[in-house]
């Protein structure tokens, strides 16, 4: 026997198993018992949330020949033909591929014989806002008096295209996305049932019910999806995250508090991991601005977050934490970016540089032009005015401050450990390496070499090299990475044969750079030029 998906083979028999959807269920079921059945129902909502389902529970109870309390008996000749798909009682229409005129007059036409057997002709008219304007109006007449044997249930997700003249004649019922607690109680009640030999973690059931996004169907889906990559074995949470291409939450608070603390380089470099895992680009963003929406949720609704989000309490006091963190404006414009690139990413090419361009922007908001960006760039300048009361500043990644005054010792590249101890470079060694800089650059790996070539130069204090750089990927490679800084010393100690020390600055443009620094470049080319 072939194997028959998981949706379709815990498909409700049952009104009472239909989950979420209790006021449709009370009154069809109320029409049923009191035999007030109307003639034609349109029925809206999303994807999986039980439209065709009920549907077909409606026609099996209409035609049930022993229904119990207006649910069909399973056990009858009726309900098993319509179960089995061979009545001719039940006719399914997908309105995607039949939406033509000549397909509604078939249909026309066939209403005018009554059933071979049972009281009613169901037509479940699936998708039906894809009929052409010609098929809806063919189907009008025949929908508005309709043989009294005959009733019609259209079914469709897109109810704003369904014509009014249509909408006047059917009793319109609007399906509710199901909730997380819905979905998994349902998966758990039918596996329980059907005595499945099932082993997975609550976690991950939780978390296949949360992926599924208010749609049974899709949950169902996803189970199968990750029952037939690991067979036979207990499904966990860490598994199911690698089927679906999704990411741990401990992952978005990591990316998170990067963002917060401005380090493009240690953002850049945890999705180059979430790439390297093969996660799903569209996924990832799409998780991350829901972490977001939950993280505005506990800073906003204080004590009562509990009761607002659905999280466990370890990831809860994670929340909470990083709430008193960031501020709410800020968390919002954060949401505002990643659902934007949400809907861009979904056609891009090349999902991972949107990405890089989306956590940039988030990490510098002088970059943005909205108003929401502004309260941003106003902390980010009272803070390093702060540092700079304190007497420890710093120009922080981004900011674009610019001083003359050396950096504390932090930002200067550490002394790495030498196989011998070389003299110090002094300034007429310093000048050797500033005239044959491209030379210097030209031998550097990528992408320091870029970085280099556009870098300006210029003296320090204590007759120390600096190195002055645009604001931005480039101030970060050298200023975030103590790695980047040794392999740069490294480069000018094996040139010149003496130990370098470099000082690193950035500035916004070469405007600044002309009004704070000496372009020792230009004065040394000058000084040959006069030789």
């Amino acid at each position: 026997m072939s194997y028959t998906a998981m949706y379709r083979r815990f498909r409700p028999s049952r009104f009472e198993e239909v989950k979420g959807q209790d006021a449709i269920v009370t009154t069809l079921k109320n029409q049923i018992r009191a035999d007030r059945i109307g003639h034609a129902y349109l029925f809206c909502g999303t994807r999986g949330t039980g439209k065709t389902t009920i549907a077909k529970l409606f026609a099996r109870s209409v035609n049930c020949e022993h229904p119990v309390d207006g649910d069909p008996c399973g056990q009858c000749r009726s309900c098993r033909a319509i179960a089995s798909g061979a009545s001719m009682n039940v006719i399914e229409i997908d309105a995607a591929s039949n939406n033509g005129v000549d397909n509604i007059r078939e249909i026309v036409e066939e209403v005018s014989y009554s059933p071979a057997e049972g009281k009613y002709k169901v037509y479940i008219i699936d998708e039906v806002h894809m009929l052409s304007t010609g098929a809806f109006n063919a189907l009008l007449k025949t929908l508005e008096e309709p043989p009294s044997y005959v009733i019609f249930i259209l079914a469709t997700t897109e109810a704003n295209r369904i014509p009014v003249t249509i909408l006047s004649r059917c009793q319109r019922y609007d399906f509710k996305r199901l909730t997380v607690d819905q979905i998994e109680d349902r998966m758990r009640e039918a596996l329980q049932e059907a005595g499945e030999e099932l082993r997975i973690e609550d976690r991950a059931l939780r978390y296949l019910a949360k992926a599924a996004d208010g749609a049974m169907r899709d949950a169902w889906s996803l189970l199968d999806q990750c029952m037939a990559f690991h067979f036979g074995q207990e499904l966990t949470y860490d598994m199911v995250l690698d089927v679906l291409g999704a990411v741990d939450t401990a992952v978005f608070s990591r990316l998170l508090r990067r963002i917060l603390e401005r380090d493009v380089a240690g953002c850049i470099g945890l999705l180059e991991e979430i790439v390297l895992q093969g996660r799903d680009m569209g996924q990832f963003v799409a998780d991350f601005a829901w972490y977001l929406r939950n993280l505005l949720l506990v800073k906003t609704s204080g004590e009562d977050s509990e009761e607002v989000i659905d999280i466990s309490s370890e990831n809860l006091a994670r929340l909470k934490e990083e709430a008193c963190m960031a501020e709410a404006d800020a968390i919002m414009r954060y949401i505002r970016c990643f659902s934007e690139l949400s809907g861009r990413i979904r056609f891009a090419g090349q999902k991972r540089i949107l990405i890089e361009m989306e956590l940039i922007r988030l990490c510098r908001p002088q970059m943005e032009t909205q108003e929401d960006a502004l309260l941003d760039r106003i902390r980010s300048l009272e803070r390093d005015l702060e540092e700079l009361k304190r007497g420890g500043f710093a120009p922080a990644p981004g900011s674009g401050a610019a001083t003359t005054e050396p950096a504390p010792e932090s930002a200067a590249a550490p002394a790495a450990p030498r196989r011998e101890e070389l003299p110090l470079a002094v300034p007429e060694e310093i000048r050797t390496l500033v005239g044959r800089w491209r030379e210097i650059a030209g031998s550097a790996p990528q992408p320091m070499k870029s970085y280099l070539k556009g870098a300006r130069l210029s003296l320090g204090g204590e007759n120390r090299l600096q190195l002055v750089l645009e604001d931005g990927v480039a101030s970060d490679y050298f200023l975030k990475g103590e790695g980047n800084r040794d392999a740069l010393e490294a480069l000018l100690e094996n040139f010149l044969q003496k130990k370098v020390e470099v000082e690193y600055r950035a500035v916004k443009s070469s405007a600044e750079f002309e009004s704070s620094y000496v372009d020792l470049g230009q004065v040394i080319h000058m000084d040959i030029e006069e030789e």
